[in-house]
């Protein structure tokens, strides 16, 4: 299997699970990590993740991935928060940090750079609506390789 097949994959039998416990997927990876293959599964929710929610996805993940035969060669489980510095890749994900200073990088340049910081104003059709000191920026989801939220302590 390929890897994005792989990926697909988790994601098709893992939402429904997810959901089931109230919770959110937010990303799934699959890497080779040195010699080691690792399934990294991020869940969240409002009131935030615990360890017993990681342990019992985990498990339910893991038993449906051994029975369905979807991973061929072994690897390492991880099923976590996504952290204070969670990717923001769905339009509810933006949604979320509304009136938040994010990190945006884009595939391709747009006006001659691929890096912006702003705050978030909006997002709908697809489209990122960010506030980069007083100018606004508009860009398609699909334009973005990496957003993440600003950690201000």
């Amino acid at each position: 299997m390929a890897k994005i097949s792989v990926v697909e994959s988790i994601i098709e039998i893992s939402e429904p699970v997810i959901k089931d416990e109230g919770l959110e997927l937010v990303d799934v990876e699959y890497k080779k990590l040195g010699k080691t293959w690792t399934l990294r599964i991020f869940i969240d929710s409002d009131r935030g993740i615990t360890v017993d929610d990681c342990q019992k996805v985990s498990r339910q993940i893991e038993d449906i991935i051994e029975i369905d035969d979807l991973i061929a060669s072994p690897f390492v489980l991880e099923v976590s928060s996504p952290g204070l510095d969670r990717p923001l890749k769905k339009e509810k994900d933006f949604l979320r940090f509304k009136n938040k200073a994010i990190e945006v990088k884009t595939f391709s340049p747009m006006e001659n750079r691929k890096n912006f910081k702003g705050t978030i104003q909006d997002c709908k059709n697809q489209i990122l609506f960010l506030n980069e000191e007083g100018a606004s920026i508009e860009i398609s989801l699909d334009k973005i390789s990496q957003a993440k939220p600003i950690i201000e302590f």
